[in-house]
């Protein structure tokens, strides 16, 4: 009968150890793990230490640890700053990540120089955590943020663009997406409310009487521009135009069905509104 000693089988009849190395070999390979992540969140742990929320494409939210992260010259500083996308090699003890080595893929280092950009880039991070899992893969998810952040810091394109095709999309990603097919009630085709609680679109005269949703206004372009973020090729997500006015609309429309879904705010949104708000008085005087 085998007795077990460690990783050694211990065999009375022959007196023979018989050792299996290879297995071991295994097991210290599978200790370390490669990806390529963005960093959602950076969090202060101990004197000299972060801990970071990075998401992945094959494993989801991982939270890090990033060993002297906060020390004066760290090796580490512009992989693991807020929205840098890098590749972190991670060595796993116990179910616990810590970086061992990383470098930088993209530091989308324009949006670092203008507040509105960053802090909207901020806001994307903040919604893509709440829609993250622990080792869940997450491809289309990351693939949104880096598309969007992309958008925002070499393609210039407008605010509220980015900010509703990041709403809508994401939005559709984790199982919200609305029915605009026409008028839940009547089945026209030209509906001119949206709910925001329900997802379903109306016509002025089909609320029901004991409905208590937000309903707000949606023309026939800003209807179009929803359809085409909901159902479009990756790659095309920001091929549609709409004027700064409808836009702005759309952008509104988007993040109150966003947070209705989520029930809940958002820090840097709230920031990026006080920003936006103090430059248009600015404008104004």
């Amino acid at each position: 009968m085998r007795q077990t000693i460690g990783m050694f089988f211990w065999k009375p009849a022959h007196r023979k150890l018989i050792c299996f190395t290879a297995p071991l070999r295994k097991r210290r390979e599978s200790m370390y793990l490669t990806i390529q992540g963005i960093v959602l969140r950076v969090s202060d742990y101990g004197d000299h230490d972060a801990l970071l929320t990075v998401l992945s494409k094959k494993h989801g939210k991982l939270t890090v640890k990033a060993r002297g992260l906060r020390r004066k010259n760290s090796p580490l500083s512009a992989v693991c700053q807020l929205l840098a996308y890098g590749e972190f090699t991670l060595f796993e003890y116990r179910g616990q990540y810590t970086v061992n080595e990383a470098h930088v893929l993209n530091l989308f280092q324009k949006l670092r120089c203008n507040l509105e950009q960053l802090s909207l880039a901020s806001y994307f991070a903040q919604v893509s955590e709440v829609l993250s899992q622990e080792d869940y893969p997450t491809p289309e998810l990351q693939s949104l943020l880096l598309n969007c952040l992309y958008g925002l810091s070499e393609l210039e394109l407008p605010l509220c663009q980015v900010k509703a095709v990041f709403e809508l999309r994401a939005a559709c990603l984790s199982g919200y997406t609305p029915d605009l097919f026409g008028c839940h009630v009547c089945g026209s085709q030209t509906p001119d409310r949206f709910d925001l609680s329900s997802g379903l679109l109306e016509c002025q005269g089909c609320r029901d009487a004991s409905s208590t949703g937000i309903r707000l206004p949606v023309t026939p372009g800003i209807l179009e521009a929803m359809r085409f973020i909901c159902f479009c090729e990756p790659k095309k997500l920001f091929s549609f135009r709409l004027g700064q006015q409808q836009m702005c609309q759309l952008s509104e429309l988007t993040e109150g069905f966003l947070t209705t879904q989520l029930e809940r705010g958002f820090s840097a949104l709230d920031y990026y509104k006080s920003i936006c708000f103090h430059d248009q008085e600015l404008e104004a005087t």
